[in-house]
């Protein structure tokens, strides 16, 4: 059951992740951001990372890995797939709708168990080249420029079409 409206409180989210995760830092400032980081191997077969987690209210849960950097990437890629930002490491680990994950959710149940998922299918795909961790394909960096590029390119000229119609 999604509790939506029942806002876990930043104190309990610090306390739940020095519970689970004693080595890891926390920063809170009242009840307005947290962050956490801290070192997690998904799986014992795997290499360990350093996750950062940014939590600002109103403004959603980011997650990057801040070790290393940069993350290595799958023969013949320019990109790590399921992120933000490649530059940035910040990992995509749910739809920002609030359906999949929202701030009645703890992150040691959720966001920290996603992000280690996210590794694990990392890790499959420096080996692979393919993605197996589902999810949606997201535009790169130069992608997005590109695009913003031709919408204003496409603005003057769709301008004329409609004064001469």
């Amino acid at each position: 059951m999604v509790r939506r409206n029942n806002r876990i409180s930043l104190i309990v989210q610090a306390g739940t992740l020095k519970n689970m995760f004693p080595d890891g830092a926390i920063k809170r400032f009242r009840e307005e951001s947290l962050t956490w980081t801290c070192s997690v191997t998904p799986s014992s077969l795997s290499s360990t990372y350093e996750l950062k987690l940014h939590y600002i209210r109103n403004n959603g849960v980011k997650v990057y890995v801040i070790d290393p950097k940069p993350l290595a990437l799958a023969n013949g890629k320019k990109h790590l797939p399921h992120v933000y930002s490649t530059p940035e490491q910040r990992l995509c680990l749910y739809y920002p709708n609030g359906v999949e994950w929202n701030v009645g959710m703890l992150y040691t149940k959720t966001i920290i168990p996603w992000a280690c998922e996210w590794l694990c299918h990392y890790e499959l795909w420096v080996c692979t080249g393919i993605w197996h961790g589902g999810g949606i394909q997201h535009e790169t960096e130069v992608e997005k420029q590109a695009n913003k590029q031709k919408e204003k390119n496409d603005e003057p000229n769709s301008n004329k079409k409609q004064i001469g119609q």
